[in-house]
Order: structure tokens, then C-alpha cells, then sequence
């Protein structure tokens, strides 16, 4: 073999090499056109770096919210699948996807149509002459270069990137009543921890009243005391806004009104803090909805620019025509009538204004668009795990510690109330102590909230319910199997 025939040889392989990069640059390769074997666009970390223990100890159920335990929650979850209008908006764009997509199937078939007519003709000096025809008209174009496969499989690809949208909606969906919900709760652990206060510092006054009757308290005492009523008593009204507020959304949420919704409620101790395994990053590009979306949205351009390229090239049409004419009725039928004619030509775009290369370069630069999209959706995902599981991690240790801030405050309340009907303290450490505690309470609700909601952060960022291992397993044995076909060639 010569030189100049080995460098020919070598510079054909990188040509193809460089072709399938440009045509394939996707990661998973569960949903791409199998002319395009997939490589890494992102470096993929082998773990998180917030989780510990086994990855797959305790992976998220298809019903993941059912594990918090609580049937009203289950209730509102299923009511809200079933009758959003967010969902139910993207099942009509699945439809019209699906449509879509038998459009776009309708130029691989051949189109026939019928031609029945009568026409009468003639002149001012001569008899008008009737004509009937019975004609079918067919035509087809070949799809010799693949443009309408192409184009097919495009829509395709659109239509499962509307179910992918429709499952990130459902996320959503989910997970918006779930936390509202939540604030329900809150809310009413709030009020309720609001009115006891409220119950507590008006007994706490009743003391100081008492004791100015036989002078051993002052009016300034006295005046504290009810500003701090006052302040308690003030922290009612917005409490309760939010919790009729939050009510009013969850009636949205389930398609609605407000005044049809009722809500039992409850407290935020019912719900039960779940810890769920994250599993391995690269398991969560086979798992959230969003990424699958990118990436089937990536295929879709990949199938544009491959029938926008396919547009380049000469064009295959026949023709047909066969049928009867006749100028009486009742011969229209006899073989004497019958006409027929075929037909095929070639056409080859030669100058249209450079509209064809632009369209192929828009295609291009889209398909470059939805490869950057495509990534970032990968990274934010990595992200949205990682956030969240430091999230989780560090909330768990912030609602210990203020739980015990909240115990530490209430024994030194109850003691400076048993000093204070002692007379042995002062008005300024009984305001204190019952600030602190006040506060403390409420605060502890306010971490209880958000942490439950960090779970329900970190089961959303893992594209909710799990697969099954096995299931992760083949898929990861396709991607393998995808990245040795790319190394091949």
C-alpha cells in the first residue's frame, strides 16, 4: 500500500469519525437515531459528594409522597394528578405532538386524488359540447435521500419530548401541592403556638395584676406586659392569611374553587422526615424527565439538519393519471373512454437565493443550541442533587439544635414564672425569658417547614419515583455498549 493511499485511507476514517461527533452528540443514547453512536458531553462524578452510605439503600418509590405519611396529603397528591389544568394542557400538546407527527409521515405515501366533473363548452356559433371525467390524479415523490424519513423522525422525537414535558409538569405539579400543603401545616402549628402564647402572656399579666393590687408591682410593669400581649395578639392575623392563602392555592392546584376545597390539616410532627438514597449521577440522566427531554429534543434537531441537508439534492417525482372521459354519460365507462398517463421527473435546486444552506445552517446553529441545553440540563441536575442533599443533610442538624433551644427556653420561662409569682425576679427577665421562647417556638416550625421541603426538594431534583436497578443496569449497558460502537469507528 502506498503512502499517499494510507493518508487518503486515514483521512476518510477521521472524516467519518468527525461525522459522527457532529451528527451524534448526545450522552445516554436510549432515545438517538442509531445512525448516531453516542460519546460524553459532559464528565460525569462518579458519586455526590454530600451523600454517604450506599447509593441505592433507599431509592424514591413511583408514590414517593406516600411515605410521608399522611392520607390527606395522598389524597390532594392523586386529586391534583388527575385534575390540574397544568397536566391537562400538557396531554393536549402530547395530542397535538402525536398529530404532528402523522403530518409529518404523510409525504412518505403516495397522494391520490379523485377528479369527477362535467363541464359543457362551445361557442355562439356552434353547440356546447359536454364533457364528464372520472379521474384519478397520483403522485409521489421518492424519498431517495431520506429527507422525509428525516423530517418523520423529527416529529417523532417531538412527540416524545412532549411526554417528557408532561412528566416534568406532573413533577411539578406534585411537588408544589406537596409543599403547599406543608405550609398548611405550618401555618397551623404557628397559630396554634401564637394562641398559646397569647394564653401565656395574658397569664403572666394576670400575675402582675394581682400583684399591683397589694404594691408590689408598677404600672410600667403592667404596660410591658400588654405591649407583649399586644405584639402576640398582632402575630395572629397574618398566620391566618397565610394559611387561608395557601388553601386557596392548593383549590388551584386541584382545578377547583377555593370554596369547594376543604382542608383537615394537621401538624408538621405528623410528617415524617424521609431521607431517600440519591443513587449515582449517572443514573439521574436516565431519570429526570427534564434531561430526557433535552435529550430527545437534541435528536429531533439531529433528524432537521439530516433532512435539511437532504433538501440539497435532486428530487425523484411520478406521476400518474388514469381514469375516463367521455362526452356522453352513458359511454363515461366503456374501455373506448379510458385514458391514462405516466410521468416521472427530477428536479435539482440551482439557485433559490441561498434560502436551502440557510436553512440547513439554521438547523445547524439550533442543533448546537439544544447540545448546550442538553448539558446544562445534566449539570443543573447534578446541581439541584447536590443543593438539596446539603439542604436535607443540614437541616436535620439545624431542627435538632433548635429543639433544644425551644426546651432550654421553656425552662427558663417556667422558672422565671415560679420566681415571678415568687416575687423574687425582675420584669425585665420575665419579658426575656417569654420573647425568647415565643420566638424559639415559632422559629422551630418555620426549620420543621423547610426542611420537610428540602425533601421534597431532593425527591424532585431525582426525577421523583426511582426505576428499578435492573432497569438502570441495561440502560447503562446500552450506553456502554454505544460508547464501544463510537470507539469503533
Amino acid at each position: 500500500m502506498t503512502p499517499a493511499r494510507t493518508l487518503a485511507g486515514g483521512a476518510a476514517r477521521y472524516r467519518q469519525r468527525a461525522l459522527v461527533l457532529v451528527l451524534a452528540p448526545c450522552l445516554s443514547g436510549c432515545i438517538l437515531t442509531t445512525e448516531a453512536p453516542t460519546g460524553s458531553v459532559v464528565d460525569v462524578p462518579p458519586k455526590y459528594r454530600t451523600a454517604s452510605g450506599k447509593p441505592y439503600v433507599a431509592l424514591p418509590a413511583p408514590d414517593w409522597w406516600r411515605g410521608f405519611r399522611s392520607r390527606e396529603l395522598t389524597s390532594l397528591v392523586e386529586r391534583a394528578q388527575l385534575a390540574n389544568f397544568d397536566i391537562a394542557a400538557a396531554v393536549a400538546r402530547i395530542e397535538q405532538a402525536d398529530a404532528s407527527t402523522r403530518i409529518a409521515g404523510a409525504p412518505l405515501l403516495p397522494t391520490v386524488n379523485f377528479d369527477g366533473s362535467v363541464t359543457r363548452a362551445g361557442t355562439g356559433t356552434t353547440p356546447g359540447v359536454t364533457t364528464y371525467r372520472a379521474v384519478l390524479n397520483a403522485s409521489y415523490e421518492l424519498d431517495f435521500w431520506g429527507k422525509n424519513r428525516a423530517a418523520l423522525r423529527a416529529a417523532e422525537f417531538n412527540a416524545i419530548a412532549s411526554r417528557f414535558d408532561r412528566e416534568v409538569i406532573v413533577l411539578s405539579t406534585v411537588s408544589t401541592v406537596i409543599n403547599t400543603y406543608f405550609q398548611v401545616l405550618a401555618a397551623q402549628d404557628r397559630l396554634r403556638i401564637a394562641r398559646s402564647n397569647v394564653a401565656a402572656a395574658t397569664r403572666i399579666l394576670g400575675v402582675y395584676q394581682e400583684r399591683i393590687a397589694v404594691g408590689t408591682a408598677t404600672g410600667l410593669d403592667i404596660a410591658q406586659q400588654q405591649s407583649l400581649v399586644a405584639q402576640q395578639r398582632a402575630a395572629i392575623p397574618p398566620l391566618d392569611q397565610q394559611l387561608r392563602q395557601n388553601m386557596a392555592t392548593l383549590a388551584l392546584l386541584l382545578g377547583i374553587a377555593p370554596s369547594q376545597l376543604t382542608v383537615r390539616g394537621g401538624s408538621l410532627t405528623s410528617i415524617a422526615p424521609l431521607r431517600p438514597s440519591p443513587g449515582l449521577p449517572s443514573d439521574l440522566i436516565l431519570q429526570r424527565p427534564d434531561i430526557r427531554e433535552a435529550e430527545v429534543l437534541l435528536a429531533a434537531a439531529n433528524a432537521n439538519v439530516e433532512s435539511a441537508r437532504a433538501a440539497l439534492l435532486p428530487s425523484f417525482q411520478l406521476t400518474g393519471q388514469g381514469g375516463f372521459v367521455s362526452t356522453a354519460l352513458h359511454t363515461l365507462f366503456v374501455p373506448q373512454s379510458a385514458i391514462y398517463s405516466l410521468a416521472a421527473s427530477v428536479a435539482q435546486p440551482v439557485f433559490d437565493g441561498f434560502r436551502l444552506l440557510s436553512q440547513l445552517d439554521l438547523q445547524k446553529g439550533r442543533r448546537t443550541e439544544l447540545l448546550q441545553l442538553y448539558r446544562k440540563a445534566i449539570i443543573s441536575g447534578f446541581t439541584d442533587v447536590e443543593r438539596a442533599l446539603i439542604a436535607v443533610q443540614d437541616l436535620a442538624e439545624q431542627e435538632r439544635l433548635q429543639a433544644e433551644a425551644v426546651a432550654t427556653a421553656r425552662r427558663a420561662y417556667e422558672l422565671s414564672e415560679t420566681q415571678l409569682r415568687a416575687g423574687t425576679i425582675d420584669i425585665t427577665t420575665v419579658l426575656n425569658t417569654q420573647r425568647t421562647l415565643f420566638t424559639e417556638q415559632d422559629q422551630l416550625v418555620v426549620v420543621q417547614l423547610t426542611r420537610r421541603q428540602a425533601i421534597v426538594s431532593l425527591f424532585q431534583a431525582l426525577g421523583g419515583g426511582w426505576v428499578l436497578p435492573e432497569e438502570i443496569a441495561n440502560a447503562q449497558g446500552r450506553r456502554a455498549l454505544a460508547g464501544a460502537t463510537l470507539k469503533g469507528q
